[in-house]
């Protein structure tokens, strides 16, 4: 069994900060990939930032230069700094990781976090 945990939404103005984390436990050989998505209502889920196991990252266009991921592979934690939040940030925030097992390698998913930002 592995679980992902996240933490850090909640409600904030525009233009301030967050920091989202997730932290991955259980039956874990190594996570290759990790990943950010946000779903706000009435529309699809979207990537919005990923992380390679060396380190290269990935952002959506719309948060260039405002969000920052990042890794901590002793803690099999990823991170999502968010700054100069936007009303249009506002969304179920999930993370995503590819974990190394026994016998294979499988995607899971966090609960998701809500981040509301306020004009």
């Amino acid at each position: 069994q592995v679980q992902l945990v996240e933490s850090g939404g909640g409600l904030v103005q525009a233009g301030g900060s967050l920091r989202l984390s997730c932290a991955a436990s259980g039956s874990i050989f190594g996570i290759k990939g990790m990943g950010w998505y946000r779903q706000a209502p009435g529309k699809q889920r979207e990537l919005v930032a990923s992380i390679s196991s060396g380190g290269s990252t990935n952002y959506a266009d719309s948060v260039k230069g405002r969000f920052t991921i990042s890794r901590d592979n002793a803690k099999n934690t990823v991170y999502l700094q968010m700054n100069s939040l936007k009303p249009e940030d506002t969304a179920v925030y999930y993370c995503n990781m590819q974990v190394e097992k026994m016998l294979g390698s499988y995607g899971y998913w966090g609960q998701g976090t809500q981040v509301t930002v306020s004009s």
